[in-house]
């Protein structure tokens, strides 16, 4: 890494993967994400030394070992809160988030939701495979009502997590979703979540092959993904299918709805509006599907302009020391580890 700070050449993707072998079961979906980021990361024109990735616990939270950038393996659930403290004193640096379904929706609840809210300027990444891979394939806070596991051999009776409405819910600026085996839509996702300033939430289908093996294979099987995948597109009216007989209206009660174009005419389908900065639209449209076993929508729900945390922090900051006189904040925090007070 150290050879790579004054060098003013092109870095590839060999410059951005570690020499540590990934240790993740044959055939799971982490290994399709990994190498998707792993080969986007030149793209931005950042020296591995200047990237950060923050993890906490479970399968995916190993992403920042097969990195060759800095990284910091956290602990279960707490990755946003270390990633937020990294982020408003190290504003110099691109902070990524990785976590899966357990980590950030279970323990780490608080900490998923209130980093949306306050738009911190990082990047969150959501493996969610809708279950406990790594502690052998318990349940998990997407697992669908009724699934049988090891903790719930009867069928949960839990009403499951939609992550994108959640993040909606909690005002986040930029929401969106993929999937792990599409490499070309995962990668423009994250290239637009990079793009963003202030926290950029995407979360992406992953297969446990292990424990929840084909869980998305509706969306992603070959014979039926065209029926299955609602492309959102900004400005074009939503309609999906291998032929696009099928679009979305805004129906009764604002409740989004499945229809033939057939039937209602072009005119009437929904028009795609990433950019609006009522956050209704976006959360209908994530409602179309509570899971991907019906049409589901894949694509970016929302991309508004927010004033990030980072930034209102700097401004409280200047504005105090104008006024109370020339104290050095970053100077307090990067002092000795006691200090008198008076």
């Amino acid at each position: 890494m150290t050879a790579l700070d004054d060098a003013p050449v092109a870095l590839t993707k060999k410059d951005f993967t570690s020499d540590q072998e990934p240790r993740w079961c044959p055939g799971c979906g982490d290994y399709a994400i990994l190498a998707a980021v792993q080969s986007l990361m030149p793209e931005f024109h950042r020296k591995p030394h200047e990237v950060v990735f923050v993890s906490g616990i479970g399968c995916s939270s190993r992403f920042p070992y097969y990195m060759n950038t800095y990284g910091f393996h956290t602990i279960h659930g707490r990755a946003p809160a270390v990633a937020t403290g990294l982020a408003v004193t190290r504003p110099d640096l691109d902070v990524w988030v990785i976590t899966g379904d357990g980590d950030a929706l279970s323990i780490g609840g608080n900490h998923f939701v209130h980093l949306m809210r306050r738009n911190v300027n990082l990047k969150i990444l959501l493996f969610n495979n809708q279950i406990y891979g790594l502690t052998k394939g318990q349940y998990s806070p997407t697992s669908e009502v009724g699934k049988v596991t090891k903790s719930t051999p009867f069928g949960s009776v839990d009403h499951p997590f939609n992550p994108v409405s959640l993040a909606i819910g909690a005002e986040a600026t930029f929401v969106a979703r993929s999937l792990d085996v599409d490499k070309a839509h995962l990668t423009e996702v994250l290239r637009r979540a990079y793009e963003h300033r202030g926290t950029s939430f995407v979360e992406i289908y992953q297969n446990c092959n292990i424990f929840n093996d084909n869980a998305f294979l509706n969306i992603t099987g070959r014979d039926t993904r065209d029926e299955f995948q609602i492309r959102l597109k900004h400005g074009e009216p939503i309609r999906f299918g291998p032929n696009g007989e099928h679009g979305v209206i805004m129906g009764h009660g604002g409740n989004c709805e499945v229809v033939d174009v057939a039937d209602v005419g072009e005119a009437a389908l929904l028009v795609h509006d990433e950019h609006s900065e009522n956050p209704g639209l976006a959360f209908a449209l994530s409602r179309l599907a509570h899971g991907p076993s019906s049409a589901t929508p894949l694509g970016i729900f929302r991309d508004v302009v927010r004033t990030s945390y980072g930034e209102e922090m700097d401004r409280q900051v200047t504005a105090a020391t104008a006024t109370k006189g020339t104290g050095d904040l970053m100077a307090l925090l990067h002092s000795a580890d006691t200090w008198d007070v008076h």
